[in-house]
Parts: structure tokens; sequence; C-alpha cells
């Protein structure tokens, strides 16, 4: 039987949910980033389309990040397990937003500028992402109702 008691765990759906989210918007990103800023196959991979996904995308990274602030963000707080990956995600996830909306409504002269930033914050964070998500210390979890 599995242990669902652990501080901060999020429940399998919304694991899940959160991985896909957050799997999917930096995938559609990094084909846009391929395709239209570096130029390869950019007829295939840096086309409109691509973007539209990769803001539909980042719509549902959004709600993703909401869901897992109230619970699974406070109880990092409380551990301190993870505590500068889970951050750093915060904080880097913050700046995509802001970047985001730049690119979407921001001016024209800031535009190549962001655009940078967007992108290089966004390899950042996906790289942190999966530390968080992959990297876990081995700690035993003790039951006391269990007889050992």
């Amino acid at each position: 039987m599995k242990n669902t008691n652990r501080l901060g765990k999020m429940p399998t759906w919304q694991k899940h949910f959160v991985q896909i989210a957050i799997l999917s918007c930096s995938l559609t990103g990094l084909v846009y980033l391929l395709g239209h800023e570096f130029h390869i196959k950019r007829a295939l991979l840096g086309t409109h389309s691509v973007l539209a996904w990769h803001g539909i995308a980042a719509v549902l990274a959004s709600i993703a990040l909401g869901s897992v602030l109230p619970f699974h963000l406070k109880a990092g707080l409380k551990s301190k397990r993870k505590f500068w990956s889970g951050l750093s995600q915060l904080a880097f996830l913050a700046a995509l937003l802001v970047s985001g909306g730049l690119l979407y409504y921001g001016p024209a002269e800031i535009r190549d500028g962001v655009i940078a930033t967007h992108w290089m914050i966004g390899i950042a964070f996906f790289a942190i992402f999966l530390i968080h998500g992959v990297y876990a210390k081995k700690t035993t979890v003790i039951n006391p109702n269990k007889t050992y």
C-alpha cells in the first residue's frame, strides 16, 4: 500500500496534469524556437500553428501552476525539501508569464530582447523542472501504525 500522507505529495491526476502541461508547453516552445529562431525546418517548426499550440499549452501550464500553489508549494516551503529547485521554478515561471505577456502585448521596440530572454529562461526552467521532478532524496517514511 502506498503512503498517501507524504507532505506536499500531489494526487496522481494532478501530478500527471502538471507534467503534461509543463512538458507540452516546453516542447512546443522548443519546437517553435528551433524553427523560428534557429531556422531548422522553419516551414514546419516555425509556423504560427506551432506558436498557437505553445500559447494553448502555456494557458494549461498556468492552470497547472495555480493548482500546485495552495498545497504543494506551501508544503515544500515548510519541509524545505527541493527548496531551491522549487523556488527557482516559481521565479522562472513568473518571468516566463511576464515575458510571454510582453511578447503578445508589449511594444515592438523591446520584442527582440524579450524573445531572447523568454527562450533562455524557458530552457533554464525546463532543466530545473526535470531535476525537481526526477531528483529525489531517498528517504524512508516510517509508518507508526505498521508493525515492522
